[in-house]
């Protein structure tokens, strides 16, 4: 990984964020202190708390030789855990899927810094985190640009003895109240006017104590009420459809009516 000096930071407060596209008005920020460091080629921006230069969160080998960062099993290949300073962290990069990967598996169209998708969902999860709402708290964002592309990747706190809604199906862990527990975090959300864009049961985490998350809010927004809400609900149904089918449980129908009924029953 190339290193170079950050440039001075700069610190500012959160402002307003383009969470939403068209004739809505972006969403106040919260107001946690937010940090910029300038890269050749690039910015940070991050949790002014961290100090003046959150550089090193990025910096895979160095992490890598001091045996503070650990790639996590499974899927692209998107998704490190970081462990320093008392922290565990996530560290995830921006790659792309289907077609598209084939073209350019990790870079994106530049289109302004604040359109950058880690600038995007930083500030987004900034902004559900002062609403109260369940998610990792964002760490530091990073994008590098070359010429009419950029490169990116996403800080946010790992969240403790968590497991995806996937995991804990397919390990037969899986009870009636937590798949109402994560109906009622559906609710919370789409009560928000939150929309995810890519809704499904690897980004719904639950833990023993009955508490539920949701992550990955890349291209998410927030929004008016609609039908979107529906599409996103069964956009979950087709993930636990499918990755149930995968592994022989055909059974998934009656715990996403759990789930189902639960958002339908609760507000809260």
């Amino acid at each position: 990984m190339l290193r170079r000096p950050a440039l001075p930071l700069r610190t500012q407060r959160c402002g307003r964020s383009p969470i939403e596209r068209g004739g809505r008005t972006g969403v106040t920020m919260a107001a946690m202190k937010f940090g910029r460091v300038e890269l050749p080629g690039g910015a940070i921006l991050h949790d002014a708390s961290l100090g003046p230069d959150p550089s090193a969160l990025f910096d895979r080998e160095a992490l890598r030789m001091r045996a503070a960062l650990a790639d996590a099993r499974g899927g692209r290949g998107s998704i490190s855990y970081i462990a320093v300073d008392g922290r565990e962290l996530v560290l995830r990069r921006y790659l792309r899927g289907g077609l598209p990967a084939r073209v350019s598996r990790d870079c994106y169209l530049w289109l302004g810094e604040e359109l950058t998708r880690p600038f995007h969902e930083f500030r987004l999860l900034a902004t559900l985190l002062d609403r109260g709402l369940p998610v990792p708290r964002p760490v530091a964002a990073r994008y590098l640009r070359s010429g009419l592309t950029y490169r990116g990747e996403l800080v946010t706190e790992r969240l403790p003895a968590a497991t995806s809604l996937a995991e804990r199906w397919l390990a037969g862990r899986i009870r009636d109240a937590d798949w109402r527990s994560a109906g009622r975090c559906m609710r919370r959300f789409h009560d928000a006017g939150v929309q995810h864009a890519d809704l499904n049961a690897n980004n719904v985490m639950l833990d023993d104590a009955g508490n539920a998350w949701l992550l990955d809010f890349d291209r998410g927004r927030i929004r008016a009420p609609g039908h979107w809400q529906e599409r996103s609900l069964a956009r979950l149904g087709r993930s636990i459809k499918k990755i149930g089918r995968a592994a022989g449980l055909e059974d998934w129908r009656a715990g996403f009516d759990i789930l189902r009924a639960a958002h339908d029953a609760d507000g809260s």
